[in-house]
């Protein structure tokens, strides 16, 4: 009887603060810190996910004073960390008081909510509260191939062609493979026992595995193991890293270490809210099942490999992941972004991440090193910018790679295959030039001023002719060039 009465006691108060709740006025006209997703997805009383956005950001401007990537990093993360936990403070209570589901982040100081249109106006009616921002669940436009892999017993015992061309194996007679230095998959996830990569996993010891701080999946599965049921992970973290000592050698950096975080379900479908998870995790990463509490920034990766993009086209905001991107550089972790492949039009880098000025988004050429007809150009009118993009290209055309299964494939093309070829770049320069590791902007300059000039008869935003230019950025990726550069 007792058991019941206090049922039968709480029930009445979750009811009397719901009434409460809902019958609290509403203003008669919708705020426009709320996006315009939000109000179709809120119609008739429904609930959404939303990410509520705080005016207060954390300021990394002195992460740029500091000498190294671990100084830099350890400051992101305590700043970042401190201004979260310090002002989410209110808004939290108020999700608490009133029932509503939440996760809080700390690399953007933002709050993804599940809540109906009531709710989200009392939220954006707040001072400390900046914008509303949807959350919508995208399924990525990822490259299939359009070849198979037909080469006898997937031992060719040879370079590929991609890796060669970006001047790689120069670098490797060097005495530079990425040795110390650590590549990050943002994607679909990976086969982490896969012959080109088991060897190159963090997790891995030779004789046992630890996924802790080394793999992290956002999506709803939570997978514990790295697991990738998409493909797309696995082939272009085998292109950072890629080497099965068999022959199959198409990675960039076979000497690196590899960690990954799952932003993308079996379909390719991601959010906002799960990207900004995962980069969180690589920025500071944390236990298998653990929370970002735990994150520990001296096991940060040096680069992050971003085959993906968040269209607006699809309820992203142009804004929501730019905070997000500016914070990972600015803790000397390099952001690789994919140009995406909405070419040959100009002005076809619209979408996130790929078109803000803190990424190094990059374009993809063919083994005739002439553009890809699907190649995004520039200049970026999206957000009215006009900066010139893409700052770089690689090789993204007719590529091979490991994929899930032990074995490998060709034929991928996009820029979703050029951008880890400079992700696992980075580890090369940084091994042979210790002195630029978490110099992002240090970095950058030497990547794009060493690479290959290309110019284009295509003359986006009038540049085709100029070095930088709209339609291959910089050039091309020459990593033997960067390294020999003093």
């Amino acid at each position: 009887m007792r058991s019941f009465r206090l049922m039968v006691v709480s029930f009445s108060l979750m009811l009397l603060a719901a009434v409460g709740f809902l019958s609290t006025p509403v203003p008669a006209f919708n705020s426009p810190k709320i996006a315009p997703r939000i109000l179709s997805d809120t119609a008739h009383g429904a609930f959404t996910e939303a990410l509520v956005v705080l005016r207060e950001q954390a300021d990394l401007r002195p992460a740029a004073t500091l000498t190294t990537k671990l100084e830099k990093g350890r400051f992101v993360f305590e700043t970042l960390r401190s201004t979260a936990d310090r002002s989410q403070a209110p808004i939290r209570a108020f999700l608490e008081q009133h029932g509503i589901a939440y996760q809080s982040f700390y690399i953007v100081n933002m709050i993804r909510v599940t809540a109906n249109l009531a709710a989200l106006e009392q939220l954006a009616a707040r001072d400390d509260v900046d914008r509303i921002d949807a959350n919508p669940y995208v399924r990525a436009s990822l490259p299939t191939p359009t070849g198979i892999d037909n080469r006898a017993s997937d031992n060719p015992d040879t370079v590929e062609w991609n890796v060669q061309r970006v001047g790689a194996p120069t670098v490797w007679s060097m005495g530079f493979r990425g040795e110390g230095l650590v590549v990050a998959g943002n994607d679909t996830g990976v086969q982490w026992d896969h012959p080109a990569l088991k060897n190159h996993y963090r997790g891995w010891n030779g004789s046992t595995v630890d996924h802790d701080y080394n793999w992290h999946d956002a999506t709803s599965q939570h997978s514990p193991t790295p697991i990738d049921p998409n493909d797309h992970g696995t082939f272009t973290a085998s292109q950072m890293v890629g080497d099965d000592g068999a022959g199959n050698q198409v990675g960039v950096a076979p000497g690196a270490k590899w960690i990954a975080c799952r932003n993308m379900d079996a379909n390719g479908t991601g959010s906002p809210a799960q990207y900004t998870e995962c980069f969180e995790f690589l920025v500071a990463p944390y236990p298998v099942n653990g929370n970002p509490s735990q994150g520990n920034p001296a096991l940060a990766p040096d680069s992050i490999n971003n085959s993906w993009s968040c269209p607006p086209s699809e309820g992203c905001s142009t804004n929501t992941l730019l905070a997000v991107v500016n914070a990972v550089r600015a803790a000397g972790i390099f952001p690789a972004m994919a140009a995406t492949n909405s070419g040959p039009s100009c002005s076809t880098v619209v979408d996130p991440p790929s078109l803000y000025a803190s990424s190094v988004s990059v374009g993809s050429t063919n083994k005739s090193d002439a553009i890809s007809s699907f190649s995004s150009r520039g200049p970026v009118t999206a957000d009215g910018s006009n900066r010139l993009k893409p700052d770089l290209s690689a090789p993204g055309e007719n590529i091979r790679g490991a994929v899930p299964g032990g074995g490998y494939q060709s034929g991928w093309s996009g820029t979703s295959m050029a951008t880890p070829e400079v992700a696992g770049g980075v580890a090369l320069l940084w091994q042979a030039k210790p002195n630029l590791a978490g110099n992002i902007t240090g970095t950058e300059n030497t990547l794009t001023h060493t690479s290959r000039h290309m110019k284009s008869t295509q003359n986006c935003g009038g540049s085709g002719q100029n070095i930088p230019n709209n339609v291959f950025g910089w050039g091309i990726l020459n990593i033997a060039q960067a390294v020999k550069t003093p």
